[in-house]
């Protein structure tokens, strides 16, 4: 009687045939992993909600974030002097805002829904240009190494010597006075017009660029290091691949989820760098609403109007704590020392 064979860790089958076994790819394997992550999965669904939020605000929002209705001042629903019960002896209660107006009765729901433009977009273009500077720079310094590696890193040890919030604010007070009154056709007239279009975030966007980069440098410079030694890079040398295949096509690819992974955790730190700016008043220009700056306001009447600063403060904490839930969620689904724990 012939005994069945197992096909489990065997190449061959009855006969000597070849079998095909059809394994999980790595990919769907982390995407299983991150789905059973009920955290991540939270964060991610908040991530997608504030993003639906923020390219659709102008029908979202009630009122457009600028108007001003100055008999409106300070005013706020019923339900919010109920969680605010201090407020009683001096609020004037009005239905027509869903949180409260602010000092000059504009609507505090619009302005947040607006602000989180503002931190989306730090969210997204702050990693891509850390990413894009900082692969770039790590992965020339990792895989060519020697001489050129010694002086590309030494490099960026002296700028991290500059604390990074103190180097943002000295560029945006340099880049805020340069091209504060710049002559037409010029480049600082260019340069001007864009951050006035953008609202302020161009300037914010160069500083957190130029500083953001370092850490990704040298965590890619680490990675590659430990790849470029592997067996399967020698072998596409000796078949005699040139430098920049064996970056884009062997290295790269080996190395982009923790990269990935580490910007998705860094956001967070973006977030707040921007918040905290336009706190102290060097952020986003007026009157483009930013988290940070209403809470600023907000913190001037917080004994009086707690809800101006309370809310704001409640949109920015949410936002840091769902990019942190799905960063952890990312690094657990791609850290393939992990595989077959979850």
């Amino acid at each position: 009687m012939t005994q069945p064979v197992s096909l489990e860790n065997n190449e061959f089958g009855a006969g000597g045939r070849p079998i095909s076994v059809k394994g999980e790819s790595l990919f769907r394997d982390s995407v299983r992993r991150l789905a059973r992550n009920k955290a991540a999965v939270v964060g991610g669904t908040i991530i997608v909600i504030l993003i639906l939020v923020a390219l659709f605000a102008n029908v979202v929002a009630p009122y457009p974030y600028a108007e001003q209705t100055l008999v409106d001042q300070n005013k706020l629903p019923q339900w919010v002097l109920s969680l605010f019960p201090t407020m009683k002896p001096y609020a004037q209660l009005s239905s027509d805002y869903f949180i409260g107006a602010d000092y000059v009765g504009r609507d505090l729901f619009s302005r947040i829904i607006f602000g989180a433009r503002v931190s989306l977009t730090v969210a997204f273009i702050g990693p891509l240009i850390s990413l894009l500077i900082g692969v770039t720079y790590g992965s020339i310094s990792g895989y060519f190494g020697g001489r050129l590696d010694n002086l590309m890193m030494r490099v960026v040890d002296v700028l991290y010597a500059f604390p990074s919030l103190l180097f943002i604010i000295l560029l945006l007070a340099f880049f805020r006075s340069t091209f504060a009154h710049p002559t037409p056709g010029t480049f600082t007239y260019t340069m001007s017009q864009l951050d006035s279009a953008s609202g302020g975030l161009l300037f914010i966007f160069i500083g957190i660029g130029l500083t953001a980069w370092e850490t990704m440098a040298r965590l890619t410079r680490g990675q590659v290091l430990s790849v470029r030694e592997k067996e399967f890079i020698e072998a596409a040398r000796t078949l005699g691949a040139k430098d920049g295949r064996i970056m884009f096509r062997h290295i790269l690819p080996n190395v982009v989820g923790p990269l990935v992974v580490a910007e998705t955790l860094a956001i967070p730190g973006y977030i707040s760098t921007e918040a905290f700016l336009s706190f102290i008043g060097i952020g986003v220009n007026p009157p483009t609403p930013s988290w940070g700056s209403m809470i600023s306001d907000g913190a001037q009447v917080i004994r009086t109007y707690p809800n101006q600063a309370v809310f704001p403060a409640l949109a920015l904490a949410i936002t840091m704590f769902a990019f942190n839930f799905l960063g952890d969620g990312l690094r657990d689904a791609l850290d393939p020392r992990l595989r077959g724990n979850q």
